[in-house]
């Protein structure tokens, strides 16, 4: 009976601070996830997909950890973090490495890591506390400073560059003004200027960029090159019907003409093997992490985890739909996976911490002001 006791106990406190339905997706979306990174890679060799296993293990761990932190613990660090991550930034805009015609990577000894992944976290986290501390009365100047917080960093990871992930930085903290009450007026005003300056922005654009937007409006025109992405994503997931074509029986996929389809295309490879229906139960998925994380956001007890767990639940629905929309030819290729199920580390990790995130908020109620 003590044996029993014990255990019981050491499940308790392992699992006390981890949201159920949130788990629970978590845990079938992996399982897909794993599913087709052994598709997509061949389905001839594990390694990639358990490369793919040991990525969502640390993950899984590192969420645990932030799920047993508390909001208190996670204010305190939004300073702390957002000042570390961008000091990195700009550690690599000076001594980054460069791959590829990008410099993303930075060398810090024992390891080389991107640090815009920890803006992905950083940038809510800091805007969060900044408004969570002006509660009281938030002026048209709070607003002002929090843009500017948030345009330096993803200024300087557009600049890397790496318009993906600036996307999602952006984005990330953009959630928090507009959740923190910001004015429809304002917002209006700012999408039309935003319009307007186009013209004058186009001719600071990257060639590679500009051609993404030309590729978009008519992937045809180089079909063996910029366009070739989303043609042969787009027969994939055409050619897959209602059913799909069948785990490890995609042709596009397995004959190897879908391209990154184990990272950025693999919404493609996915398609093409289990269809509409399969599209319909990832969306389904989705949903589910999108809807607990907003029922957490309105449960919130603080300003702090309303905007922070608001903004996490956002920035993962535009994860998926910018992803969605890029492979299915609605939007640019701009290099965003798909999330909890393209292969990668640091993505994966961030967004476990932000559904370890959630769960803290979920299972610690009060937030004490100190």
């Amino acid at each position: 009976m003590n044996l029993i006791a014990a255990i019981n106990r050491v499940f308790y406190i392992l699992t006390r601070r981890l949201d159920g339905p949130l788990m629970v997706t978590i845990i079938v979306l992996a399982a897909i996830s794993l599913t087709v990174v052994f598709s997509a890679s061949g389905g001839d060799t594990f390694d990639r997909a358990a490369g793919q296993l040991r990525n969502f293990c640390v993950a899984l761990v590192v969420m645990w950890i932030v799920a047993n932190m508390s909001p208190l613990m996670l204010m305190r660090l939004a300073i702390p973090v957002f000042l570390v991550g961008l000091a990195l930034l700009i550690g690599v805009a000076v001594f980054g490495e460069t791959r590829n015609n990008a410099r993303r990577w930075l060398n810090v000894g024992m390891a080389v890591i991107q640090p815009s992944e920890i803006m992905k976290i950083a940038m809510p986290l800091l805007l969060a506390w900044y408004f969570h501390k002006r509660e009281e009365g938030l002026r048209l100047a709070d607003y002002a400073i929090a843009g500017l917080l948030l345009v330096v960093p993803s200024a300087l990871v557009m600049r890397q560059p790496d318009l993906g992930t600036a996307i999602l930085i952006f984005s990330a903290g953009f959630f928090v003004i507009f959740l923190a009450g910001i004015s429809w007026k304002i917002l209006i005003a700012a999408a039309v200027a935003a319009g307007a300056a186009i013209p004058f922005i186009w001719p600071f654009l990257h060639d590679y960029q500009k051609q993404r937007v030309y590729t978009l409006l008519d992937p045809t025109t180089d079909p063996l090159g910029a366009g070739y992405h989303i043609i042969q994503s787009t027969i994939a997931i055409g050619s897959g019907g209602l059913l799909g074509k069948g785990w490890l029986a995609g042709s596009q996929a397995q004959l190897d003409f879908i391209p990154e389809r184990s990272t950025d295309f693999i919404f493609a490879v996915y398609g093409e093997e289990f269809g509409l229906v399969g599209g319909l139960l990832l969306l389904a998925l989705y949903l589910v992490i999108i809807g607990r994380g907003l029922m957490i956001a309105m449960n919130a007890s603080t300003t702090f985890s309303r905007l922070l767990s608001g903004a996490v639940t956002l920035s993962f629905f535009t994860y998926a739909f910018v992803n969605m929309g890029m492979v299915t030819g609605i939007l640019p290729v701009v290099g965003v996976p798909l999330p909890l199920m393209s292969y990668g580390g640091t993505a994966i990790l961030s967004l476990f911490i932000g559904i370890g995130i959630l769960m803290s908020v979920s299972t610690h109620k009060q937030l004490v002001a100190t």
